[in-house]
């Protein structure tokens, strides 16, 4: 959009634009002036800054939060619709050696975390006394 049909719509919102529509409106003027790059990084510092204020903790409960509230829009089906997107979109960036690699450390991870798992309930049985033992 040019700069004049920016004024143009401003001026015919003049007095009746509510706080969002001019917060729109300005959004998309500064979006031209910078163009996408220059929009996206300023979207990734603000990103950085707010994962700042609040810690890793506070930051993944943010993520959590939007994805159940983008899950709750999408429903079920358009939720995982978008998971596999992102796994062929990955599974592209990585290429088929790549994506493989990543699939066996994720099979690692499991394992290792299915081993941990037996560890401590096998510590908890020891301290409780009822835990099963050799026969």
């Amino acid at each position: 959009m040019e700069r004049g049909k920016h004024e143009q719509e401003t001026k015919k919102h003049k007095g009746s634009m509510t706080v969002e529509e001019a917060g729109k409106l300005g959004g998309e003027i500064r979006k031209e002036q910078l163009g996408h790059e220059g929009y996206s990084e300023i979207g990734k510092m603000g990103g950085e800054t707010r994962k700042e204020q609040l810690g890793h903790e506070g930051y993944s409960e943010l993520g959590k939060r939007g994805g159940e509230a983008r899950k709750e829009q999408l429903g079920p089906e358009g939720y995982s619709e978008i998971g596999k997107m992102g796994g062929e979109a990955r599974k592209e960036q990585l290429g088929p050696e790549g994506y493989s690699e990543l699939g066996h450390k994720g099979g690692q991870r499991v394992k290792e975390l299915i081993e941990e798992g037996k560890r401590a309930e096998g510590e908890t049985e020891g301290k409780s006394g009822g835990g099963r033992g050799k026969h």
